[in-house]
């Protein structure tokens, strides 16, 4: 627990890529494996279920510190995270713990399941009385399950290469999918041995870096493969063994969630595994994503919303072909692969993603106007001698997407974030006019600067009006130009629309409220086959 403490310590101390490689490679080179396991866990992202209510919590360490409930809430306020106020407000203790990081973690914080609210009541009170106050900190952070520190899974698998030797890529592989954080998985993680291979197991997935230079940059647009970039969930799918698996990019698996699909990939020789994107889809054209939506939602798929809105398999590549890593092959020879591979298993749920053959990249950006009534987001344009790499890199894969949605918002709502933002209002609800009232419209928390972040800070504490627990309401004087990639109706929202992927692209100081845009002007933007 003192060494992994240490670690989150030195992690949140710096920003520097290098700096913390080397804070991984000296924890990972000098720590037991069964420690090692449950730090790769946490640090990806993982998190036990949480255990204990926060509330009773929070009630347990105000009664070890003695201090009143409103002088706590103070507390909990002004400093904006809970696992971080308790450490700061307990009672100094003189102990620091020699216990590894996998007894506290299996022996107790697992264990915590198991006991009654008595019982976990003392056995905190007691662990607390035993941890220094970094060593608490981080303890309530695994408790209440708000451990997050600024380290990407890449600069992990990064430095468990330096460790191992073992190459990045096979590391970043062994990664994905399902496992438990055991000493036996942490030695298979970094073991020389490469031939190991899950039958479920999924690859990680080459991501494109968005255009944002003129496409002339990118030379002929004949050594680039460019494909149409469609609006659905990202996949992998794998026929191992003569059993078949869908991976999310998100690493969930969901083979019973599309079961066409799956029946489809029936028809895959066994060692395959394609990329590609799972799409609604009927006569022959990609549905709306909100289409999609529908069947993500749904715990039971009935015969209705199987037939309503069917789902294929747009395949992009192929990355295992007969049980072998093809991931080196250029992407033309994994191109003709595909299109051998879809052809013959001959099914109306299995399809390839259909090429552009434009000539120039004029004639490109002309096409891309058609986007939208195409039902996609732009291009995806490809190296062709491009190997299928790990995770996102410059240069061979890019995306070119259309411009973003915009609408001029109103802040009404704001509360704070976390992790280093805990302190900072920075998570932000915006409104829209209609019939002469603000109505809410959509949440966002990124795009704005530093800077721009603390004067919005500032306005929240001099201009709150209401509080609603954590929610500040506040004076509507603010505008901004929010973008968002998709919009939808929906009775679930107050203004009868939903948006995906909103985020803040200006501060419009320019703009009185009175001038921001009307709900009028937002239905405007729905697509013309947009659910009533």
């Amino acid at each position: 627990m003192r060494a992994f403490t240490d670690l989150y310590t030195a992690l949140d101390e710096t920003n520097k890529t290098n700096e913390k490689i080397a804070a991984l490679v000296r924890y990972f080179s000098s720590t037991p494996p069964g420690d090692a396991a449950w730090a790769v866990y946490f640090l990806s992202g993982g998190r036990p279920k949480r255990l204990i209510n926060v509330r009773k919590l929070a009630d347990w360490a105000i009664e070890l510190t003695g201090i009143p409930d409103w002088l706590f809430s103070e507390s909990h306020e002004a400093v904006g995270d809970l696992a971080e106020t308790i450490a700061l407000l307990l009672p100094d203790t003189s102990k620091s713990t020699n216990l590894p990081l996998h007894t506290w973690v299996e022996d107790r914080l697992l264990k915590l399941y198991e006991m009654s609210e008595a019982e976990q009541r003392e056995a905190l009170i007691q662990w607390w009385q035993e941890l220094d106050s970094q060593q608490r900190l981080v303890w309530n952070k695994l408790i209440t399950g708000a451990f997050r520190i600024g380290v990407s899974q890449r600069l992990i698998t990064r430095a468990l290469s330096q460790v191992s030797g073992v190459e990045a890529g096979i590391i970043a592989h062994r990664l994905m999918g399902a496992w438990e954080p055991t000493a036996d998985f942490y030695k298979t993680l970094i073991s020389t041995d490469t031939q190991d291979a899950d039958i479920s197991q999924p690859y990680p997935f080459f991501l494109a870096y968005p255009i944002e230079f003129d496409l002339a940059q990118l030379g002929s647009i004949q050594d680039w493969q460019i494909e149409w970039k469609w609006d659905g969930i990202r996949s992998q799918l794998i026929r191992r063994d003569g059993r078949s698996f869908l991976w999310s990019r998100g690493e969930d698996l969901i083979t019973d969630r599309f079961p066409e699909v799956i029946e489809a990939s029936a028809s895959l020789p066994d060692g395959t595994a394609l990329d590609g994107e799972l799409l609604p889809w009927a006569d022959g054209a990609v549905m709306p994503f909100a289409q999609l939506q529908r069947r993500i939602g749904r715990k039971d798929l009935g015969k209705r919303i199987l037939q309503d809105v069917p789902v294929i398999f747009l395949t992009y590549d192929v990355i295992e072909w007969q049980g072998e890593d093809i991931r080196d092959w250029p992407l033309t020879q994994r191109r003709e692969l595909i299109e051998q591979i879809v052809s013959e298993a001959h099914k109306p749920s299995l399809l390839v993603s259909p090429l552009v053959s434009e000539t120039s990249w004029e004639a490109l950006a002309k096409l891309r106007e058609e986007s939208r009534a195409r039902n996609v987001e732009g291009f995806m344009i490809k190296r062709k001698s491009s190997p299928y790499r790990v995770g996102r890199q410059r240069g061979d894969w890019w995306k070119w997407k259309i411009d973003p949605y915009s609408v001029d918002a109103v802040l009404i709502y704001a509360q704070r974030g976390s992790g280093r933002r805990a302190s900072l209002y920075t998570d932000y609800t915006f409104a829209i006019w209609s019939d002469g009232e603000l109505v809410p419209f959509a949440k966002a928390y990124s795009g704005l600067t530093d800077a721009e972040i603390r004067r919005v800070d500032q306005f929240v504490r001099n201009n709150t009006v209401e509080r609603f627990g954590p929610v500040h309401s506040v004076k509507p004087q603010l505008v901004f130009e929010l973008g968002f990639e998709g919009i939808q109706r929906s009775n679930r929202h107050k203004s009868g629309i939903a948006v995906r992927f909103p985020r803040i692209l200006r501060w419009r100081h320019d703009k009185p409220p009175e001038e921001a845009d009307t709900i009028e002007t937002v239905k405007a933007l729905l697509p013309l086959n947009s659910d009533e």
